[in-house]
This record gives structure tokens, C-alpha cells and sequence, in this order.
């Protein structure tokens, strides 16, 4: 790993508050640095592939999510995850429709404050969305590749967005993530208050700090994504589904949350804003449930379970069966219950796509088809995700891309 990963754990210095001329300095600043970075290719589950919307009636409950009200050890009701991150669902919702109301409805036609600017300020911007676009490209190609389906403004808010959540990744999953501590956590958290309040650290910051000027995207799942990374670093067993749930949300969830402002809704569309949010999160706890599936083997050989233990326990299995990674007939019975709960999520989340702005309806179709085909490869490796990896081959990803995009062409109607 290049020295980048020093720089975000490294104490942020605490700039003056943004003026007219700070989101300048952070640019230059970092100019020279940004050219030399190369972010690792960090090994985590967290799927950073942005999507957006859906129409979906409100959010049906069902045998595969928690009950609203679960049983704490103390033997009190509280809210179970899913009612706590739809809580944040309704802020976020709350936010897009108050800009809808003072602004045009079409996303692309807002604009960021008109502020003094200073010469050479928005090449350098400019620059600094290229860098993203240009981290995004080496990292993740296939989405890189939809992207530029997107109008530019569009686009480049979301590659600002996918280098953020990269970069935060990387803090617990790269090369350097057994030396970063919570208090590391802590103070990127304070970066990304400084980002949201103009006050970038790098140039990467700055792409960023535009982007939530130009959109109504809400801190909160930023914020979340890095409670998220301290759960990494605390927990390496969950309970029960209730707090998988809420390790996905944090981990993959807010992604969709974070890249709804941007992606667009539909001009036609009679959804509502909060079930288009309930979709977006549907494909991230979808793609994480995916990746935790696909990689049992890996994360067993890092000590790790991300697999609900009261199921397995049903199923007649231990963390000492996963560590074995002998493929039984139990562990058949559990993995197909488990596709089968994650292949739901998928269906909730497909429903809403349509619902899309054209121009970004493609690329996550194409992103919801082949993260769900992992699901059919982990079954055609019968069940072996211990020591075989379930990929999309390129055959079949090229074959997708057609299917995808005569599903966003014709729009189906709700």
C-alpha cells in the first residue's frame, strides 16, 4: 500500500472554515499528491457498486426480515435493525423531497450555489473528478464501464462517492488495516464533517465536498458506512439475522442510499421517494448477503463468520463445520435457505429498478443481473464456497449486458 493509507489515518489538520477560496487550497494542495496515489485492491465484502431506486410498495415483511420489535438480553422490547435503518431511509426521503420542492425535478438541473471563484478553480475541480473517475476505472470496470452511460454531472458525482466509500474500505481491509485503531475511525469520521461543511482535506475530498453541494445526499449513511469499519473491527460473529441485517445496511445498504440523489428518479414515475429508497437499500443488503455467501472460505481463513449463528445452530452446524469446509448434506440444507433469503432481497429490489431515470437504468440493471447470477454459481459449485470461489465468467457478463439493457429500454409499468 502507497503512503495514502497514512495520510487518512494520519490527525487531519483543522483547516480554516470554508470560504470562497478553501475548496481551492484543498485542491492545489493536494495536486501534486493525488497523481502519486494508487488505492490497494482491499479484499472486503463490502459491495461499492452504486445503484438507485425503485417503486415498492411499503416494505413487506416477511419470513426472511426481522419483526419490527426484538427481545434485548435484559428482556426488553426495542426496535429491531430493520426499523432503525428505516428511520434513516425516511430522513434521507425527507431531504430529496424538500429540494424536489424548491428546486426543479430533474436532479440534473441542480446546481451548486453560485460562490466567487477563484481563476483556475474549476479545472482543478475538474481534475479532481478525472482522479476519481480514474480510481474507479482501475477498481471496479465493469461498473466504470455503466457509468459512462450516465450524464457527466451525474457521473461524476458518483465516482466522487464510489472513491469515498473505496477509501473508507480500505481503512479496515487494507494492507495497513491491523494498524488502524478506533480512534483512526474516529477522526475520518471528523473528516467527512469537515468535507460536509466545505472543508476538504485532499483532492479526493474536494470531488466529494461538490458532489453533496450539488445534490441532497444526508451524512448519516457516510456516517454509517464508518460505524460499519468499527463493527469490523470489534465483532467477528453474529447473533442473529437481526444484526447481519444491520452489518449489511452499514456496510453495502448505504451505498444505495447514498447514490439515489444522484442517480435519478424517473420524471414519470408515480413512486414515492421513500419506497425508492427502500429499493436501493433491497439491492445492497442483497449484493452483501451475496458476497457473504461467496466468501465463507475466505473469511473463515481470517477467523471470521459472517453467518447468523442461531441458523446455523437450527442447522445442525458450528463455526468448527465452516472451519472444516466439508460440504455436507447439512450444509446444503443451511446454504440453500440462505440463497433463498438473498435471492428475496434481489426480487425486492429488481421491482423498483424501473423505476430509474432512464439514463442510469442500465448500468444497474447490469449490476443486479450479475450480482445475482453468484447465487446460481455457488449452487453450480454445489455449495462449495469453502475452497471454490463462484464468479461471473466474461462470457457470461457480456451475455447480460443485452438482457440489461432491454430491461431498462422497456420500461415495465408499475
Amino acid at each position: 500500500m502507497s503512503s495514502v493509507v497514512v495520510l487518512w489515518v494520519a490527525p487531519s489538520p483543522n483547516p480554516d472554515p470554508m470560504n470562497t477560496c478553501g475548496l481551492v487550497r484543498a485542491l492545489e494542495s493536494s495536486r501534486v499528491l493525488s497523481r502519486c496515489q494508487r488505492m490497494s485492491n482491499g479484499r472486503r465484502k463490502q459491495t461499492t457498486t452504486t445503484w438507485s431506486s425503485s417503486v415498492m410498495r411499503r416494505r413487506r415483511r416477511s419470513s426472511v426480515v426481522s419483526s419490527s420489535l426484538v427481545v434485548n438480553p435484559a428482556g426488553e422490547m426495542t426496535l429491531s435493525s430493520e426499523e432503525k435503518v428505516y428511520n434513516v431511509v425516511l430522513s434521507q426521503a425527507a431531504l430529496v423531497n424538500e429540494q424536489l420542492r424548491s428546486t426543479s425535478p430533474v436532479l440534473d438541473d441542480v446546481k451548486k450555489p453560485q460562490d466567487t471563484v477563484r481563476p483556475g478553480s474549476l479545472s482543478l475541480l475538474g481534475e479532481a473528478y478525472d482522479r476519481c473517475g480514474e480510481v474507479c476505472a482501475e477498481y471496479a470496470k465493469t461498473f466504470y464501464l455503466g457509468t459512462l452511460l450516465m450524464t457527466p454531472e451525474r457521473r461524476k458525482a458518483i465516482w466522487a462517492i464510489y472513491v469515498w466509500c473505496r477509501r473508507t474500505d480500505e481503512l479496515v481491509d487494507g494492507p495497513n488495516a491491523s494498524h488502524i485503531t478506533p480512534m483512526a475511525l474516529d477522526r475520518w469520521e471528523a473528516r467527512l464533517e469537515d468535507l460536509y461543511r466545505g472543508r476538504a482535506f485532499d483532492m479526493l475530498d474536494a470531488a466529494l465536498a461538490d458532489t453533496v453541494t450539488r445534490y441532497p445526499v444526508d451524512i448519516q449513511p457516510f456516517r454509517d458506512m464508518i460505524e460499519g469499519m468499527r463493527m469490523d473491527l470489534r465483532k467477528s460473529r453474529y447473533n442473529n439475522f437481526d444484526e447481519l441485517y444491520l452489518y449489511c445496511y452499514y456496510v453495502a445498504g448505504t451505498v444505495g442510499l447514498m447514490s439515489v440523489p444522484v442517480m435519478g428518479i424517473d420524471p414519470k414515475s408515480k413512486a414515492t421517494t421513500e419506497s425508492v429508497y427502500n429499493a436501493a437499500l433491497a439491492l445492497g443488503i442483497a449484493n452483501q448477503l451475496t458476497n457473504i455467501l461467496r466468501d465463507v472460505g475466505e473469511d473463515a481463513r481470517r477467523g471470521r463468520v459472517y453467518l447468523p449463528q442461531d441458523e446455523l445452530a437450527q442447522a445442525g452446524l458450528s463455526d468448527e463445520d465452516i472451519f472444516a469446509g466439508k460440504v455436507t448434506d447439512k450444509w446444503r440444507n443451511f446454504m440453500r435457505m440462505q440463497l433463498k433469503r438473498a435471492r428475496m432481497f434481489f426480487d425486492e429490489a429488481e421491482k423498483g429498478v424501473t423505476e430509474l431515470d432512464a439514463a442510469s437504468r442500465w448500468p444497474v440493471w447490469a449490476s443486479l443481473l450479475l450480482y445475482r447470477r453468484i447465487l446460481d454459481e455457488i449452487e453450480a459449485n454445489d455449495y462449495n464456497n469453502f475452497t471454490k470461489r463462484a464468479y461471473v465468467g466474461k462470457v457470461k457478463k457480456i451475455a447480460a449486458l443485452p438482457l440489461a439493457y432491454a430491461k431498462s429500454v422497456l420500461k415495465v409499468s408499475s
